[in-house]
């Protein structure tokens, strides 16, 4: 019997690499906070208003900008969005409801729900109040977008030069500027890195060890926030990496028979999110106009992950959508034999991403005692 289920696992795992082998990066993206119908409006200090949310990073917080481009990491389909609307509205976003973007924006009372800035019907309004410019599958390593076909941080940070034009055309200089100094900033990225870029690529492993690779990352993150200072942003938030050898996918490749979580990936998390809080310190002290703030997800999700009865949960190890141990992306579609109904009871959607539901939690958890240090 354990002959049999050791070379079940086996046969499981040879054929989810062979699967990540084909289509790379397929089901890995980040993390961070979010929820539907239960967002509050938080008390900003000094009656403060924000006059928009911009987003950047990857899936977690992409709310569509990869259906308008060429690549295959999309969601656009269900059982995706099966929550989103009035239900089964599949929006791009990869959850079962909305997502950090569209959370943090109704916490700072901008608005309920921040559309992704390729989409060709955005109205001015959506312009001048805020959009994401987030593309799932993408990193703080250039290959990693690269590899995916999806927009680097460079890219959409070329994308946000061309949105400041768009509103000046709308609402002049003088609007513009106080909509880009007052506004509030998120950036979510880097999980794809270390999951995919790093995990899979023979090229990143021959050159870098793991030390030398979250320096890399560090690196490239201190040259976007540098240039997006430049822009004009000055409310800055910075999402660092959640426990990424506890989500399900991760469990499935590394975590041997019991799917037990990854501590070789988790000490590369932990390592990356070290340096780069450090990185935003000193950033903090060389641009004293600024306010840069680290937000930390790695100790509220592995929390959840490891008690999920305390945050209302019952199941941590897998995902809502099939099997729940590989099914991401492409791999979670209207084809997949079975989606939980309870999607209340999963912290995870599919093999990699929250639910609306867990987003919730994590959103308290994360950002509602750090909405001060905004300002």
């Amino acid at each position: 019997m354990k002959n049999k289920a050791l070379a079940n696992h086996r046969n499981m795992k040879f054929l989810f690499q062979n699967l990540l082998s084909h289509l790379p990066l397929i089901i890995l993206w980040s993390f961070a906070i979010v929820t539907q119908h239960t967002s509050v409006v938080l008390s900003l200090p000094n009656d403060e208003t924000v006059p928009a949310i911009i987003v950047f990073g990857d899936s977690i917080v992409d709310t569509g900008n990869n259906n308008f481009i060429n690549t295959i990491f999309r969601c656009n389909f269900q059982p995706y969005g099966k929550d989103f609307g009035g239900g089964n509205q599949p929006s791009g976003r990869f959850s079962n409801g909305i997502i950090p973007s569209d959370i943090i924006a109704a916490k700072f009372g901008v608005k309920k729900i921040l559309p992704p800035y390729l989409d060709p019907k955005l109205q001015p309004q959506d312009l001048l109040t805020g959009v994401s410019f987030a593309s799932g599958g993408s990193g703080y390593d250039p290959l990693t977008s690269k590899s995916a076909s999806v927009l680097s941080l460079t890219d959409q940070l070329n994308k946000f030069r061309e949105y400041k034009s768009k509103i000046e055309e709308i609402v002049g200089e003088n609007r513009t500027s106080t909509i880009v100094s007052k506004g509030i900033y998120i950036l979510c990225t880097g999980s794809n890195d270390i999951a995919n870029t790093y995990s899979f690529s023979p090229i990143r492993r021959a050159r870098y060890d793991i030390p030398a690779y979250t320096d890399l990352m560090t690196s490239q993150a201190t040259n976007f926030l540098q240039e997006l200072y430049g822009l004009g942003a000055r409310r800055i938030g910075v999402i660092g990496l959640p426990a990424l050898g506890c989500v399900p996918s991760q469990r499935t490749i590394k975590g041997g028979l019991l799917r037990n979580c990854s501590d070789s990936e988790n000490q590369a998390t932990m390592l990356f999110n070290t340096k780069l809080s450090s990185q935003i310190d000193a950033l903090s002290k060389k641009f004293s106009e600024a306010r840069l703030v680290y937000l930390d997800i790695y100790n509220p999700l592995l929390k959840m992950i490891q008690n999920p009865a305390k945050y209302g949960f019952e199941v941590a190890n897998k995902g809502c959508c099939g099997t729940g141990n590989f099914e991401a992306g492409i791999l979670c579609n209207r084809l997949t034999p079975h989606i939980c109904s309870n999607t209340e009871n999963y912290i995870f959607w599919d093999s990699f991403h929250p639910t609306q539901e867990a987003y919730n939690v994590l959103c308290s958890l994360v950002l509602d005692n750090k909405i001060k240090d905004f300002f």
